[in-house]
């Protein structure tokens, strides 16, 4: 049931036969280490090793159980107790397990069975609330801003000094920057380094919903309300209570809308689609936008009085071509995420390579940098990225063909004809490189020859 884990269980009862079948049968688990006890003071000066569990009698010589219990919770508030009676008194029970106690027993035929359910249930429970807070460390370690926006400009520097203002202030806040700069990242880092981390981070792409089904995905509806409205359904406003809710893109939100949620920054309190029953809410609110929205508004696109509601603390991430040497420090970072990621040995840049990418103007941003140094791992050979494998012309034709929507045969075409190009048309070299059969890029050839 634990592995190689072994529960540590003291018994505490001044009986000396059944102090003694409680260390037998519990010691039919492999993974149990018993310890029996017939006198108190012997066993609190042992208690100093710490079991995780303690079965105690309720009728002491000593002190009564409640006095006991009370003792070692002092002690270790971590120590779970389960009491054992004589009596099945449920105002005595109902007092102990107030008191911190986790089970109460009554001894009699069933007592066996029942100590070893709750015994199991009780180490379920541990082990998931163990769990439970590993998770939660891995996840304040993958949103510890300090290690998820790396760098050392003087730009980063700013952008880290205003999220530690925006995770110490229930503010809204106003993510703004170029697309791939990290908006969603530094939204989730504020978030879960915030008094609102146990609570639901949701977010929401306003530009990737139509704008007719935007208004029931963040306010929800209820049945009957429109034609397949088949049942209630909460909103994204609702969903994220106590939470956060992360609008990104929402310079994209229809003007109509932008009134809705202008009601609700001010209410504080949503209506469903199909209902006259007012929902209040308790939501910290991340905007992030591309989009210089005091430029929208002057056009008339965007509402101005809800541009100031959502101003609030504004965080302007810097475009990666501004940030200097940050591009090599990120670089060589997500290199060694993706070596470790996928068992390979470290690589490392030549000068030359790391040059090249410092010469280069990112329109991508952070997210065409992991991109170019991922491809360049699975290209280079001898744990070294030369130059060549910095393909940026291979970024740059992937961003031109791909704003044009084609088959998937078109693109690896297209890659596989860039290669060629780079490599003199060896097509063993270009097959060894791409992981692909020389049939194939044959085949590709042949199908474009006679389609063209």
């Amino acid at each position: 049931m634990n592995g190689s884990q072994t529960i540590k269980i003291f018994i505490l009862d001044d009986d000396l036969l059944y102090s003694s079948m409680l260390e037998h049968f519990l010691s039919l688990n492999p993974d149990y280490s018993v310890t029996k006890f017939n006198d108190e003071e012997e066993f609190f000066k042992n208690l100093y090793l710490c079991p995780e569990i303690v079965t105690l009698d309720y009728a002491l010589k000593k002190m009564n159980g409640a006095q006991a219990l009370k003792k070692i919770k002092e002690y270790n508030s971590e120590i779970e107790v389960i009491m054992i009676s004589g009596q099945e008194d449920v105002a005595t029970a109902v007092g102990l397990l107030n008191e911190g106690a986790y089970d109460y027993i009554v001894k009699n035929d069933q007592m066996k069975d029942r100590l070893w359910k709750v015994i199991q249930h009780l180490i379920e429970n541990k082990n998931l609330k163990k769990e439970v807070a590993g998770l939660k460390n891995e996840l304040k370690k993958k949103y510890d801003y300090s290690k998820t926006l790396i760098g050392e400009s003087p730009a980063i520097k700013r952008t880290l000094n205003l999220i530690e203002k925006a995770v110490n202030a229930n503010i809204t806040v106003s993510i703004t920057g170029e697309t791939g700069t990290g908006k969603e990242v530094v939204a989730k880092a504020i978030h879960f380094n915030s008094p609102r981390q146990k609570h639901p981070f949701v977010a929401i792409n306003v530009a990737a919903i139509p704008k007719e089904l935007l208004e029931s995905e963040l306010f929800g509806y209820e049945k009957g309300a429109f034609t397949g409205a088949t049942g209630r359904r909460i909103g994204k406003f609702e969903e994220a209570n106590k939470g956060t809710i992360f609008l990104d893109e929402i310079g994209e939100m229809d003007i109509y809308l932008q009134a809705k949620i202008l009601r609700v920054i001010q209410e504080r309190e949503i209506t469903r689609i199909g209902s006259n029953t007012v929902v209040p809410i308790d939501v910290r609110i991340i905007v992030a936008t591309h989009k210089n929205l005091a430029s929208e508004v002057a056009k008339k696109t965007f509402r101005e009085d809800l541009y100031f509601r959502l101003k609030g603390l504004t965080i302007e991430l810097p475009p990666l071509r501004e940030r200097g040497n940050d591009i090599l420090i990120l670089a060589k970072h997500f290199i060694a995420n993706y070596c470790k990621e996928n068992n390979q040995k470290l690589k490392t840049m030549t000068p030359a390579a790391q040059q090249k990418l410092l010469s280069y103007s990112f329109p991508g941003n952070v997210r065409e940098l992991i991109s170019i140094v991922e491809l360049a791992v699975v290209m280079a050979e001898n744990n070294i990225i030369d130059e060549e494998e910095i393909c940026l012309e291979l970024n740059s034709n992937i961003s031109n063909i791909l704003s044009k929507e084609t088959t998937l045969k078109e693109y690896e075409f297209q890659i596989i004809d860039f290669f060629l190009k780079k490599y003199d048309n060896n097509v063993l070299l270009v097959a060894q490189k791409l992981d692909i059969g020389k049939s194939t890029i044959y085949r590709m050839l042949q199908n474009a020859e006679k389609n063209s």
